[in-house]
């Protein structure tokens, strides 16, 4: 079992910028892909991105390509997301997630979540 711990949510202002970072632990070996996930309230929790442990492999959705960067750090087992000019629409819990399964494309490990707002 992998732990995720998550941090560098926040309250930012629309055109902001923020950094969330999310530290694996635990069985560490299973984290080939590692990615964010966010969910609004009343709104199912939606993919946001991921990226393999090359770090060449990244994949975003739709609404956040241009504007969010996904990076990661084996040698720390963190994974990053830099969100520039960020929406009210990003507003949401950002959930890290560890070993990517591809049949129901979601992750297996979760992190407790941290809030990001965006005032508009």
């Amino acid at each position: 079992q992998v732990q995720l711990v998550e941090s560098g949510g926040g309250l930012v202002q629309a055109g902001g910028s923020l950094r969330l970072s999310c530290a694996a632990s635990g069985r560490t070996f299973s984290t080939s892909f590692m990615g964010w996930f966010r969910q609004a309230p009343g709104k199912e929790r939606e993919f946001v991105a991921r990226v393999g442990w090359s770090g060449i492999t990244r994949v975003y959705t739709d609404s956040v390509k241009g504007r969010f960067t996904i990076s990661r750090d084996n040698a720390k087992n963190t994974v990053f997301l830099q969100m520039n000019s960020l929406k009210p629409e990003d507003t949401a819990v950002y959930y890290c997630g560890a070993d990517w399964d591809a049949l129901s494309r979601r992750f297996k490990s979760w992190g407790q979540g941290t809030q990001v707002t965006v005032s508009s």
